[in-house]
């Protein structure tokens, strides 16, 4: 059986998600971002306390097949962007389909309708995101940085970064607080 949950985006999650089910006697086989693999079916009563623990840390129980779905697709793209280190091969609306086999077509209107903004805004927005993290700590050239996240160059990246930030790269590494938002919240 596989439990669907929400907001889950980082390796922290998944321990977060483990330690509850340990804490519940729960069994199961794995936990990796958006899923839990159970060795067996939940009992209604159990199933309710673990709504109720995981509400506590942010996360949510999906049970609507098509929010079950827009939750695939976010695992994906946050997973791709936050947590490879290898550039995508491929464009995202490719890798999503060929994950979840489905058109996608069907998936974009999905997202959209559920999201209210499209899946390459939310693409768009967890790439700056992540771009700010990678400046912040000055790990990559901003070279680097374009060709990791399969930006086509430096100056569209820039403009990007300028058109969703409202500052330019250079403003962005100036200032002591820079605005990083949760993965979550994005």
């Amino acid at each position: 059986m596989i439990l669907h949950i929400k907001n889950m985006v980082c390796a922290r999650c998944i321990l977060a998600i483990e330690n509850i089910l340990n804490e519940l006697g729960i069994e199961y086989l794995n936990v990796k971002l958006g899923q839990v693999y159970l060795k067996k079916e939940l009992k209604s009563s159990i199933k309710d306390i673990l709504e109720e623990k995981l509400k506590l840390l942010g996360f949510e129980l999906l049970e609507n097949k098509l929010s079950k779905v827009v939750s695939e697709i976010k695992s994906i793209i946050i997973e791709q962007i936050h947590h490879s280190n290898e550039p995508l091969e491929t464009n995202f609306s490719t890798l999503i389909s060929q994950k979840l086999n489905h058109d996608y077509s069907y998936l974009s209107r999905l997202f959209s309708s559920v999201e209210g903004i499209t899946i390459e805004k939310f693409i768009t927005s967890q790439k700056i995101e992540k771009v700010k993290e990678l400046i912040f700590y000055q790990e990559l050239s901003l070279s680097d940085i374009a060709y990791q996240l399969n930006f086509s160059n430096v100056s569209y990246l820039s403009s990007l970064f300028k058109k969703e930030t409202g500052m330019t790269v250079t403003e962005f590494r100036g200032t002591h607080n820079p605005q990083l938002k949760l993965i979550d919240k994005i």
